[in-house]
């Protein structure tokens, strides 16, 4: 590989182009000039309208509202930099889609989440930057490096400043029980989990509650929500259990109509705290909703990861 010269050089495709313009003012520069328009059947076209000969290039590009459009424009804008003589290029992914699907639990299905891996290196990536992937074994997807962040340091900074009186740390489901035991050795709570069955792709049946929420202000951590069918049942279970207050904290929100609808009716939140990794669906009217929504940033931490990768820095000691 090449070395890299000059200031990195950050692109946007259209998923998230608000969030990319945040990192660009946190590295102090604008976003590099790029033209991404479709053909009237659909295709995609990039054009990069500067010199990236000899460039650390990064590209951010979330794979929601569309992953599958989304995806293409990656490829197609990271093709163009390497066509044009870029020395490296990131692949930065806030939201990287298709993780769920990370394993063969069936017969005759994909691994849709190590095809899209081998895709991305294909198209040009020479390193990835992720964030709060649902299942960290895919960061052995890729045999190039990975950076997996997360917005933990962020939603810490949120909850603390709450300064709630009797809190308590709960995981929505057993998976993520890791996880919230990591927030909770964090915050000095106790650790409460909450046993769930799916009952199909947006319908979850909670059931139990292992652990005491009664009086307590609930910290429910989970790393993304999309119907809103866990969040819901696992606070209406909490509900029902004495908590005093319920408030969920979700890195990723590629929401869904089912979960608008479900979060606008069913939802007995306190409040929903999610992250801008995910642009905002435009037709989701915060107005009707039953509790409080509050979106953080995760600019700084994407935007001081990539001046770390560029000056060849640790990114791990961003967490320390």
């Amino acid at each position: 590989m090449n070395e890299t010269s000059g200031d990195p050089i950050v692109f946007s495709g259209t998923s998230n182009r608000p969030l990319a313009e945040k990192v660009a003012a946190y590295l102090g520069r604008p976003l590099g000039n790029l033209d991404i328009r479709r053909f009237p059947d659909g295709e995609t076209f990039c054009h990069i309208e500067e010199s990236v000969r000899g460039r650390d290039v990064f590209v951010i590009q979330p794979t929601s509202p569309c992953p599958n459009d989304a995806l293409m424009e990656l490829f197609v804008i990271m093709d163009a930099a390497k066509r044009g003589s870029a020395a490296r290029i990131t692949a930065v992914l806030p939201y990287y889609g298709y993780a769920r699907q990370d394993r063969k639990d069936r017969p005759r299905v994909p691994i849709t989440a190590k095809l899209v891996a081998n895709l991305i290196v294909k198209a040009g990536a020479d390193r990835v930057l992720t964030m709060d992937l649902h299942a960290n074994q895919i960061q052995g997807f890729f045999d190039i490096p990975v950076d997996h962040l997360h917005a933990e340091p962020v939603i810490l900074r949120y909850i603390r400043d709450l300064h709630m009186e009797h809190p308590i740390v709960v995981s929505p489901d057993t998976g993520g029980a890791k996880t919230a035991y990591g927030y909770s050795r964090k915050l000095g709570t106790g650790l409460a989990i909450v046993a769930k069955q799916r009952l199909g792709d947006a319908e979850v049946d909670a059931f139990s509650v292992v652990g005491d929420v009664k009086g307590r202000d609930v910290i429910m951590i989970d790393d993304m929500t999309a119907t809103g069918g866990t969040l819901s049942a696992a606070a209406k279970l909490l509900r029902e259990n004495g908590a005093k207050s319920v408030r969920a904290f979700v890195s990723h929100f590629p929401l869904t109509d089912k979960g608008v609808e479900r979060l606008a009716n069913e939802s007995q939140l306190t409040e929903l705290v999610v992250t801008d990794s995910i642009l905002m669906r435009p037709d989701f009217d915060i107005s009707k909703l039953p509790f409080k929504l509050t979106v953080l940033s995760v600019s700084e931490i994407l935007g001081e990861a990539i001046r770390r990768i560029h000056e060849n820095l640790s990114v791990n000691s961003l967490f320390k």
